[in-house]
């Protein structure tokens, strides 16, 4: 019970220091801000937060990995065995883009803007977070080509192609694409029609 209770109470620091470091880092992006810029943020020690992250580029990994939710991704897929791949798959599209509002789309540019310059951090970030998120979804949609529940595919490339739309769409709205600006919330309902079309309209082949 102990050690529930402490891993909650780590949990519950960490949080609010990755909550510090989003208002920081959108306020003076990554460069310039400074661990002692998200620990006043914070309300807590500067060296409070050694405690939970390396540095300044791990809580950037941190930010990175709540967004991508990694961790809660395979209980994610687990949900495809009880119902239909197209009940599943509209639901899953729709609760990721429901997780990027306005506030989550500009931490995502502030954060991927250093991915793209720093190798360091690109590196971690394809090893800690991409390659497992990955992993667990290509296992999940293998299976359910070799169940017959969706036809044959490119698994790996069918993953990244999915990934690449809603980056792109991401990326379009950072851009500030005034109909993405002004019909956002519109696309849990049409994106995942859209991809769903695609996956099930394949030529179906013998895996």
């Amino acid at each position: 019970m102990t050690t529930t209770i402490q891993d909650q109470l780590s949990q519950a620091r960490k949080n609010q220091i990755l909550e510090a470091a989003t208002t920081v880092f959108a306020e003076k992006g990554f460069q310039r801000a400074t661990i002692k810029d998200i620990a006043k943020m914070a309300g807590i020690a500067d060296g409070t937060i050694y405690n939970y992250f390396q540095n300044k580029t791990a809580i950037l990994l941190g930010l990175l990995d709540r967004l991508n939710e990694t961790e809660a991704r395979a209980m994610q897929f687990e949900g495809a065995k009880d119902t239909s791949f197209n009940e599943f798959f509209s639901a899953y599209l729709k609760y990721r883009l429901e997780q990027f509002g306005a506030r989550e789309i500009a931490l995502f540019g502030i954060v991927i803007s250093e991915v793209l310059v720093n190798a360091e951090l690109r590196q971690e970030y394809q090893t800690r977070i991409l390659e497992p998120t990955y992993a667990v979804a290509e296992r999940a949609f293998q299976s359910m080509v070799d169940s017959g529940q969706i036809p044959a595919m490119d698994v790996p490339i069918s993953m990244r192609m999915i990934t690449a739309t809603i980056l792109g769409l991401i990326v379009q709205r950072l851009f500030g694409d005034p109909t993405l600006e002004k019909r956002w919330d519109s696309l849990p309902e049409v994106l995942p029609n859209l991809l769903l079309n695609g996956i099930l309209n394949q030529e179906r082949k013998t895996p």
